[in-house]
């Protein structure tokens, strides 16, 4: 199976920003899976979008924190 690793910001901050921080944080999160669970790095691709695709609303705290996140999605 592949994976993309997605990561997401919340809307705070400037998009470029955020577009960067997610990005970040996927590729973080590629290096623990390959580094520390032994998962080859040719199945995982890391992909930042940033504020684009929030899981709740970010006019809360509770709401910005789960939209701080990254997501395993099947290629």
């Amino acid at each position: 199976m592949r994976i993309y690793v997605v990561g997401h910001t919340d809307s705070v901050g400037g998009f470029d920003a955020n577009m960067r921080l997610s990005m970040a944080r996927a590729e973080a999160v590629v290096q623990v899976l390959v580094s520390q669970y032994g998962i080859d790095p040719g199945r995982l691709k890391a992909h930042g979008v940033g504020p684009l695709v929030p899981a709740l609303t970010n006019r809360s705290k509770d709401g910005r924190a789960a939209n701080r996140r990254v997501e395993l999605v099947e290629q």
